[in-house]
């Protein structure tokens, strides 16, 4: 009996972290197979202190790698949820999200994030003029961190985005 309870453990425990999908294959599914070169943009001080407000911290790097064409960007970022990165890969389209998939996720523990029930919220969501989302995200019990992260996550992708060459007017 405690065997199988030992092994029970372990099977829960391996569900918890890894790397569901590689950046480069997020990339190039996001754009049908023929993914664009790779563009940057340069975050100046209006720009980082509206980060610092979505992040609630200083993102801490002077520009952010992102792929776009058309209307269309990929991003692909990284928040702390308890006490390890969660990388999300998030392509928004026309100032709206269009997917957001957790690319490799560290903690023991809020690893639903990573399935469809959870993040298909997102989609269609939008950035209000206060930097919230323009609606409520659903939590998962046990992984309020978790979902704490990717919500700033999809914050931060619309943020990035509207100030991107791809976002049309601004």
């Amino acid at each position: 009996m405690a065997m199988v309870l030992a092994l029970g453990a372990c099977s829960l425990n391996s569900q918890a972290g890894g790397a569901y999908q590689q950046p480069e294959d997020f990339v190039r599914e996001a754009f049908g197979g023929a993914p664009p070169e790779p563009s940057r943009l340069w975050l100046d001080s209006g720009l980082q202190a509206q980060i610092q407000e979505v992040l609630e911290r200083d993102l801490g790097v002077l520009r952010v790698r992102y792929w776009g064409r058309d209307h269309r960007t990929a991003w692909v970022l990284e928040e702390i949820g308890k006490e390890q990165p969660i990388t999300a890969g998030i392509v928004v389209e026309d100032g709206k999200i269009d997917q957001i998939k957790v690319l490799v996720f560290r903690e023991s523990r809020g690893f639903e994030v990573r399935y469809p029930f959870f993040t298909d919220q997102f989609r269609g969501a939008t950035l209000r003029e206060g930097l919230d989302l323009d609606r409520e995200i659903d939590g998962i019990s046990g992984a309020t961190l978790s979902v704490r992260a990717l919500t700033k996550l999809a914050r931060l992708a619309l943020l990035l985005h509207a100030h991107s060459d791809f976002a049309g007017e601004r």
